[in-house]
């Protein structure tokens, strides 16, 4: 059973699309997306340019095939512009059958804006929509779309928590599941 707090002013108000008649499809299976293992630093010395390691690729390339084994499916990815998370989209894309499209979104760059996020994804004809970012936003973008803003959710790199929407996004969901490359082994 969820929790909800009403008089907690750290929530966002939640959004009431006035487009949602229009829609084809609401989403109601949110995927948020810790970046994969990446560099300490990128051979230019930029932050947007570290990419990701090749164990971290790894890694999260056998967690996402496990999931998809348990039966993850994912329609749409949006991704920071950042090139570790743009990697680490691209994996998800590739390992799903359905191939996904994935969609550069700002409001996934460090410093995360979940209202801009929750309107870009109320817009999209996807049932199921994964948010590729970055630490510390993405736990804070899960506990807030589980309707607690205060939730202490630690993302590991390349966790994937998975949260269920069944009033569609910008109302209070319910957390799956978390899971981490560890959950597939070392390696």
């Amino acid at each position: 059973m969820r929790s909800r707090r009403p008089t907690d002013a750290a929530l966002p108000t939640p959004v009431m699309p006035a487009t949602i008649g229009l829609m084809g499809t609401i989403t109601t299976r949110l995927y948020v997306v810790r970046h994969a293992t990446a560099e300490d630093a990128a051979a230019e010395g930029s932050d947007h340019a570290r990419r990701l390691t090749r164990k971290g690729r790894k890694r999260f390339t056998r967690l996402v095939r496990r999931l998809i084994r348990g039966g993850v499916e994912i329609d749409l990815v949006a991704t920071s512009p950042l090139v570790r998370a743009m990697e680490t989209a691209q994996i998800i894309a590739d390992e799903l059958p359905s191939r996904p499209r994935i969609e550069v979104v700002e409001a996934l760059a460090p410093g995360s804006d979940w209202q801009e996020l929750v309107e870009w994804t109320i817009r999209q004809d996807a049932s199921s929509v994964a948010w590729v970012g970055h630490a510390p936003c993405v736990s804070r973008l899960v506990a807030i779309s589980i309707g607690d803003g205060s939730a202490a959710v630690r993302m590991q790199k390349g966790a994937i928590a998975a949260i269920a929407l069944d009033d569609g996004p910008g109302q209070p969901g319910e957390l799956e599941w978390l899971a981490t490359p560890d959950f597939v082994g070392r390696g």
